[in-house]
């Protein structure tokens, strides 16, 4: 019957976290917060209904891919070319900042024993969580608002997205470097690592160019069976993902995003967005989050660890607010507008779990003492933003978004009837 364990951890998790989705969709939140709050829940932190596996961590590190694979598939390259200088330095001080403060908030209340080397890497690796900003959190908060082509809006995006490649350009440098409690784990050189990043990006580039303009010529030129451009598209993936970390040492979530971006923009990219979409919300993307979740053990939560989460919440806040606030007033946007742009950055969302869990695995974060804060900083931050959002873009034209989003999303439907009856 052991075998067979995996089945009910499967249905608790994907009733579980639908349930406390559809909770925090009634209450105005991010669906992705009723999936944490699901893993917390069913989790040892507190009714320990479902055991950690090693099919549930595979399933999870799917989830991960396929995640970042959609967040490539909502790239549109041409909005982000119109304000890409500004986006760039938004991202660069926005990353810069939070990692700064994250590696001074975590100094003090790091209780390691390790040598100076290691603990240095862990205080930078908390740093490092700080970074990343959730595209898919704030997107989806500025449609509902009908803000996302707005001046701010736009800068938001293209800060986001670069954003996410500085965050895993930096996590893949930090562990390529960081000493591993893997001891099948060498050091590289920094040359050496540089060097390997490089070459990659060269390689995912070319193959993205060469992919995207088959794939496009294919699906153009094809009849009305499309699935098959689901299995090239997922095979694609995979493959840029496996060839990204075998390869070349760089984090596998890397090559995904840009598999995504590959085809983001072809014929067929909407297509291809609503069948992943359905894939990652039926499985693959409760299993992620909820395994987040089950790493938490709150009885590990001494008072300290309580003060460092607070702290940590409030830095994770603040940091954003004020790096990617200045970035946008270096850029000339006025002071409401950076005062939106720093506060549409705020969300961690998935790429801070992303992070904490590669942090985890090698031993840079002591998952029984400051998970549970890292994954509470994430709800908070997820909570909080398109609540904040919500105040600095509200305006008398309120209503006439409302009625802009609502006619987008009939459109948005009638393109996905559209693409049903294509099958």
């Amino acid at each position: 019957m052991e075998d067979y364990e995996f089945l009910l951890s499967i249905a608790i998790i994907l009733l579980s976290t639908k349930f406390l989705g559809l909770v925090s969709k009634k209450v105005k939140l991010p669906q992705v917060v009723g999936s944490l709050v699901a893993g917390l829940l069913i989790g040892p932190a507190f009714l320990n209904l479902v055991p950690s596996s090693e099919f549930l961590s595979n399933i999870s590190e799917l989830g991960v891919i396929v995640l970042m694979f959609s967040a490539g598939l909502e790239v549109d390259i041409k909005e982000l070319k119109k304000c890409g200088l500004a986006s760039f330095i938004i991202a660069l001080i926005g990353v810069i900042v939070p990692l700064i403060g994250g590696y001074l908030t975590f100094a003090p209340f790091n209780e390691s024993t390790a040598d100076s080397t290691k603990i240095f890497y862990e205080n930078l690796f908390m740093g490092l969580i700080l970074t990343a900003t959730s595209v898919s959190i704030t997107v989806e908060t500025l449609k509902e608002l009908g803000k996302l082509s707005t001046r701010a809006g736009n800068a938001i995006l293209g800060a986001a997205l670069i954003d996410d490649i500085l965050g895993i350009i930096a996590l893949t440098l930090i562990t390529s470097l960081a000493p591993s409690d893997d001891s099948s784990v060498e050091k590289t050189a920094v040359g050496i690592v540089l060097l390997k990043i490089l070459l990659f990006f060269i390689v995912a580039f070319a193959a993205c160019f060469i992919f995207h303009k088959l794939f496009n010529d294919w699906t153009t030129k094809t009849g009305k069976d499309m699935r098959r451009f689901i299995i090239t598209s997922f095979v694609f993936c995979l493959a840029l993902s496996y060839i990204a970390e075998v390869g070349f040492g760089v984090a596998d979530i890397t090559g995904a995003f840009f598999a995504g971006v590959a085809i983001s923009g072809t014929t067929e990219c909407r297509y291809v967005t609503n069948r992943f979409e359905t894939l990652s919300y039926m499985l693959l993307s409760p299993i992620f989050f909820a395994s987040i979740g089950l790493k938490v053990e709150l009885s590990s939560m001494s008072g300290k660890i309580i003060l460092f989460t607070v702290i940590l919440s409030i830095v994770a806040i603040l940091t954003k607010v004020v790096g990617c606030g200045l970035g946008a007033l270096a850029c000339k946007y006025n002071t409401k507008e950076s005062i939106q742009i720093g506060v549409g950055m705020i969300s961690r969302g998935e790429v801070a779990l992303i992070i904490a869990n590669k942090g985890a695995d090698m031993g840079l974060i002591d998952t029984e003492k400051y998970f549970g804060p890292v994954v509470i900083m994430v709800v908070v931050t997820t909570i909080i933003t398109p609540i904040l959002l919500k105040l600095v873009f509200k305006d008398k034209d309120d209503t006439n978004h409302k009625d802009s989003g609502l006619v987008e999303n009939i459109n948005k439907h009638i393109q996905y009837e559209k693409d049903i009856q294509n099958m």
